[in-house]
């Protein structure tokens, strides 16, 4: 392999470039915007050094060196200060990869998987003498012709700049790397090292071995397998700022699939008889005939807002915990709710929050299923009106629910118990409850619309709740339902 090796001491370099996830466009008047799947950031006419190192970052890497002289060749010296402050801005907001090089060599990418203020990761330090390892969450995977290291734990990831890398994160995997055998596999001075070994702690791709043993045995990083916690991080947008929902990636790409097909082929056909009675002769409160009326209402009646009589009456029916005679199975406490549920364990929990209610105070609150009753766990504020905008755009509801339901798995509960499809279990029991939540909701004349993405992070933020240990997994909306409602999902 042909490798170019630094001069002795070469000096530390740190270079900058807009994600690749992201775009800088202009728009008329002279402003710049910054996009990145569901952000945006608005910088409203900039003067000349910052739109040229805008429009240069946009293109490729710039080191501190670089910028200042780009700067200073447009504006002057006394303009860097306020390049300098842009910068560190936009990194703060995780709009900016960062490269580290030795000297003229690059050596490691920091790319960031999250956005927004305080979406960087805590900055961690290494050890003299101490021996890291490769944390068994880390995934690596090509992605734009790079290497990429990242844990689901981190909201930032490291590209492999220098192919030496790869190897370092080799030995990680096999007994560990301490800085001096990060300065010679990369061949670069120690203290160039000990910062390379920062970043990839701060990223959580490395680990002590305290922390690697802890990942295998002790809960909740024990219980996870990684597959699951993958799975886990890129459908629940808490530490990434990857697209989700509907971004309709293959329009003009791939022609989509008809609705319905006919199978494989068949060597013969078999006419089944239509039941009896059908759904449209049913009587008005029966099963066929609620299920013919179920609908996803986006509207809801703001000026006759759903009751607290009802909201008790609806959760009572759907969510109700009812203690199991025998006691436990197999030493694990179980029980039974309306709907079915892997090994009766009941995992899921339910906070709703609640924006509109007569007769309660609004705020998010936790479902006791057993004592039917509503625990307070955090006040309206700046994160619960967060939670209640990401869910009205997220349905395409003309203003927020009245009730927003969090639907949460306490999944160490189903890893005690079944290992490889728990994670897997908790999805397929919240999509039952899901569909038993439209049910009663149709009969109760009120209007449900199940979410396909939450703010998991401002619901974190609320709660207090460890995501390892009971993860938000869903999103329900209900409220009251207009008389003329005729939507339909």
């Amino acid at each position: 392999m042909n490798r170019t090796s630094p001069l002795p001491g070469a000096a530390k370099v740190e270079s900058y470039r807009l994600r690749a996830d992201a775009r800088l466009t202009n728009e008329p008047g002279g402003c710049l915007v910054l996009e990145q799947s569901r952000y945006r950031l608005r910088l409203p006419d900039p003067e000349a050094g910052r739109r040229a190192l805008l429009l240069r970052m946009a293109e490729g890497w710039l080191s501190d060196l670089q910028i200042a002289q780009l700067v200073t060749g447009l504006e002057g010296e006394a303009r860097i200060l306020p390049a300098q402050l842009l910068v560190r801005r936009l990194l703060l907001h995780s709009w900016l990869e960062r490269r580290i090089a030795a000297g003229a060599r690059a050596l490691l990418d920091v790319v960031p998987r999250g956005l927004g203020a305080q979406s960087g990761p805590a900055r961690r330090l290494h050890g003299a003498g101490v021996v890291y390892r490769l944390s068994r969450f880390a995934v690596l995977r090509t992605d734009q012709g790079r290497m990429l290291a990242h844990s689901p734990l981190s909201t930032v990831a490291i590209a492999c700049a220098h192919t030496q890398l790869g190897a370092v994160l080799t030995g990680a995997a096999a007994s560990g790397v301490s800085r001096l055998d990060v300065a010679k596999g990369l061949e670069v001075d120690e203290p160039t090292a000990g910062h390379l070994l920062d970043e990839l702690l701060s990223a959580q791709v490395l680990v002590t071995s305290e922390e690697a043993e802890a990942e295998l045995g002790t809960a909740p990083m024990g219980l996870w397998s990684p597959e699951e916690l993958w799975l886990h991080d890129r459908t629940r947008p808490q530490r990434h700022a990857a697209p989700i929902g509907a971004t309709y990636r293959f329009r003009g790409v791939l022609e989509p699939e008809p609705p319905q097909t006919s199978g494989p082929t068949a060597r013969r056909t078999i006419p089944l008889p239509a039941p009896s009675p059908r759904p449209a002769e049913a009587t008005p409160d029966s099963l066929a005939a609620v299920m013919s009326r179920r609908r996803s209402v986006r509207h809801q009646d703001d000026a006759r807002p759903i009751s607290a009589a009802q909201l008790a009456e609806f959760l009572h029916r759907v969510q109700r915990l009812e203690p199991a005679a025998t006691g436990s199975v197999d030493g694990l406490e179980t029980g039974r709710r309306p709907y079915p549920g892997a090994g009766g364990i009941g995992e899921l929990e339910i906070y709703p929050l609640i924006s509109r209610c007569a007769g309660l105070e609004s705020g998010l609150y936790h479902y006791d299923s057993v004592r039917h009753r509503l625990a307070a766990v955090a006040a309206t504020g700046p994160e619960t009106a967060k939670m209640l905008s990401f869910a009205r755009a997220t349905a395409t509801m003309p203003n927020p629910p009245q009730v927003l339901f969090v639907i949460t798995a306490r999944i160490g509960r189903l890893m005690w118990k079944y290992e490889g499809i728990p994670y897997a279990l908790a999805l397929k029991d919240a999509g039952i409850l899901t569909a038993w939540m439209y049910l009663v909701a149709t009969d109760m004349g009120l209007a449900p619309c199940a979410l396909g993405a939450g703010d998991v992070a401002s619901f974190a933020a609320l709660s207090g709740l460890d995501t390892l240990v009971e993860p938000a997994i869903a999103e329900f909306a209900l409220g009251s339902c207009p008389s003329d409602s005729e939507e339909q999902l």
